[in-house]
């Protein structure tokens, strides 16, 4: 497991760094992959503690937060939270036979508001970035946007092979587009 740890308003703590290091190898006994861990640990307005991780394995992104007034049971605190949102993972996963198909590729581009306004014959781009979309069920789409703390995601339906996209309404309720023929 590689940790890359970040303090930010605080002054770097070899201590804290060990107790982080401690903690987070807990959460391997569910993921078997190598990980990647980013955590950042701040201190805002001189009392609140925050600590904050991402974990990057094989197939899978987990965010997880916590704040308190001291920066060790915000450690506890993250851990834990990550800990059940692996379990959770784990468990909706153990009965799923993953899919042959392979995973379709798809562009992100993000073009200038000014240019599409002022209707510039080519509109400026931004940023482009290209990603796979692997193939899902619903469920587990669903269950991937929990984890990645979005309020959509794109996807190819596991059982229809069309790019489908899944998202939360404001009721708390989630939304499923289907694209039609």
């Amino acid at each position: 497991m590689q940790i890359a740890v970040t303090f930010r308003h605080m002054d770097a703590s070899d201590a804290l760094r060990m107790y982080l290091e401690e903690k987070l190898v807990r959460v391997k006994k569910y993921i078997d992959e190598p990980i990647d861990a980013q955590a950042v640990l701040s201190v805002e307005k001189k009392i609140r503690h925050c600590a904050e991780v991402t974990l990057v394995a094989k197939g899978i992104t987990i965010k997880g937060s916590d704040e308190t007034n001291d920066m060790y049971a915000a450690i506890d605190g993250m851990v834990d939270k990550i800990e059940r949102q692996l379990k959770r993972y784990k468990e909706k996963i153990k009965n799923h036979k993953p899919a042959n198909e392979r995973a379709r590729q798809v562009e992100k581009t993000v073009f200038a508001a000014e240019s599409i306004d002022t209707g510039a014959a080519e509109p400026i781009v931004i940023r482009s970035q290209s990603f796979s979309v692997k193939p899902l069920s619903v469920e587990e789409a669903v269950m991937q946007m929990d984890l990645l703390n979005k309020t959509f995601l794109v996807f190819s339906d596991a059982s229809t092979e069309e790019i489908s996209v899944v998202y939360r309404r404001k009721d708390g309720n989630y939304g499923l587009i289907v694209p039609r023929k």
